[in-house]
């Protein structure tokens, strides 16, 4: 096997001519796809050469056979670590019987809509609870930082297996959009139900036994041989009715601050140097600068994106950003968050950095309430010079954030260890015309990842208070994102099925 590399410019593909005179006659296979806009903006096409001796095979998927009469394994939450979990079950013999305390992809839209034009928050049903999690309705990145957790293309070639576009296998930054993962996570509920797992909405679990069965607020009980716990970074009352029960947990750390939103414009022009036209990706950026300590970096950006509420709970205000798989919108949104570490928060509980992230939500819902008692879940807003310098905005510029935003002044609201590095970070962000009154911030950026871990057997991945629980995803405190859920989610299957308590049929 040989590699080579093709460049060409950013509005035309790679000629067919170029590719086969670098094979050589060698069978070629397209690996990677990425912009290179360092200089003059390029493609670059990274492939691999095979000759017969190779033996270069495809990748396959698992076979699913059908699990209707097997032993059961309950999966609490259908988000991504969760489906994954499930497909991983099937494969392996088992059956998985998933429960889902919100309602179905589809069916979840509606009260997403409620509290985008009503601010009425479903506690069971959001954009953070429902079938697919908090990422159904995102912009569906599928990048991941972590090259230890397994083979990823066991979950992107699923994904385009279930619909998602084929690019996801090439791109350097892939991503699905929120107008095609509804219909990725329906496909796969299908195919779950079709081999024999079961999936069960509006079924929030209020209780697990030492013989791993489930109990719903609805009084139901589900018995397993396991139970793969994948309940999402803002399932409190999981936490809680594991405290409750005796059980081991920790704090952990998190990142708080604002998403920060710009024109598309701007940030094109800047990324690509003023050579941006249309029919070129929307421009993407990330940044990692150091303050006092901690880490200050951007966070789930959304090229042509929108801004969407993401409370969990009333009283409290929660933003997160989405983008359609074209990304053709008028606005650029980013979370630009401050690390905190446990050391940051007084006490020494494991609810002690939650309790930090919900008071902040509160807070801005609190100051929106009180200015603006008719549309409370509009978002605090301050143009980003006018935070830097401490001085409240004289009037706020478009957004599409639904609810609105309401003049606020942010470097107050949010904790000194938030505002005060936010303040030094964004001048020095190194993006021309990134630090300019037209950006606007809008807070709060608060769920990034679990406050809270649930500690495991680093070995077995079993939860150490409790025999047959497997704790998983972005709510156990072991992953961040899509991808690296559904490849924890598949581990924590593969320890599940392995484990002495678990027979096959």
């Amino acid at each position: 096997m040989k590699e080579f590399e093709i460049v060409c410019p950013i509005t035309r593909e790679p000629r067919l001519k170029e590719i086969e005179a670098k094979a050589a006659g060698l069978k070629y296979v397209l690996k990677k796809r990425s912009i290179d806009a360092r200089k003059d903006p390029v493609w670059r096409y990274q492939y691999e050469a095979y000759a017969p001796e190779d033996n270069y095979r495809e990748y396959e998927l698992p076979e699913y056979p059908d699990v209707h009469d097997s032993d059961s394994v309950i999966v609490v939450g259908a988000g991504p670590a969760g489906m994954f979990a499930a497909l991983k079950l099937i494969t392996l013999g088992l059956k998985p019987i998933i429960l889902e305390r919100g309602k179905d992809v589809h069916e979840r839209k509606f009260d997403m809509a409620k509290l985008s034009r009503e601010g009425i928050v479903n506690p069971d049903s959001n954009y953070c609870y429902g079938e697919g999690g908090a990422g159904a309705f995102s912009d569906g990145k599928l990048y991941t930082r972590s090259s230890k957790r397994g083979d990823i293309r066991e979950v992107l070639h699923q994904l385009v297996f279930f619909g998602a576009s084929p690019d996801i296998l090439i791109d350097a930054h892939p991503h699905i959009g929120s107008d095609k993962l509804p219909v990725v996570v329906e496909n796969i509920r299908k195919h779950i139900v079709e081999h024999g797992g079961e999936y069960h909405f509006s079924t929030r679990v209020t209780s697990i036994g030492p013989d791993c069965s489930v109990t719903a607020a609805d009084g139901s009980v589900f018995h397993g041989k396991a139970v793969i716990l994948a309940t999402g970074h803002s399932a409190r009352d999981v936490y809680e009715m594991l405290h409750d029960a005796g059980g081991a947990l920790e704090a952990k750390g998190f990142a708080l601050g604002v998403r920060v939103e710009h024109p598309q414009e701007k940030i094109n022009w800047c990324q690509y140097h003023g050579q941006w036209k249309p029919g070129v990706p929307a421009a993407e950026y990330s940044f990692v600068e150091q303050v006092d300590g901690r880490g200050v970096f951007s966070f789930c950006m959304c090229p042509g994106g929108i801004l969407v509420p993401s409370s969990t709970e009333p009283g409290t205000i929660v933003l997160n950003g989405m983008s359609n798989s074209n990304r053709n919108g008028k606005f650029a949104n980013a979370g630009v968050v401050v690390q905190i570490e446990p050391e940051d928060v007084p006490g020494d509980g494991p609810f002690r950095l939650m309790d930090f992230q919900h008071e902040v939500e509160k807070r801005m819902y609190d100051f929106s309430a009180s200015r603006f008692p008719s549309n409370p879940m509009a978002a605090p807003a301050q143009r980003m010079e006018d935070f830097c310098l401490g001085k409240l905005s004289k009037q706020l510029p478009e957004t599409t954030y639904a609810p609105g935003t309401v003049n606020a002044p942010l470097h107050e609201l949010l904790p000194p260890i938030v505002a005060d590095r936010l303040r030094k970070a964004f001048p020095r962000v190194r993006m021309r015309n990134y630090y300019t009154n037209a950006a606007l911030l809008l807070g709060v950026e608060s769920r990034t990842s679990s406050p809270v871990r649930i500690p495991r057997d680093p070995e077995t991945l079993e939860y150490v208070s409790m025999k047959g629980i497997y704790p998983c995803g972005e709510g156990a405190g072991y992953s961040g994102g899509i991808v690296s859920s559904a490849m924890d989610g598949i581990r924590c299957a593969e320890a599940a099925a392995r484990s002495s308590e678990v027979g096959h049929s």
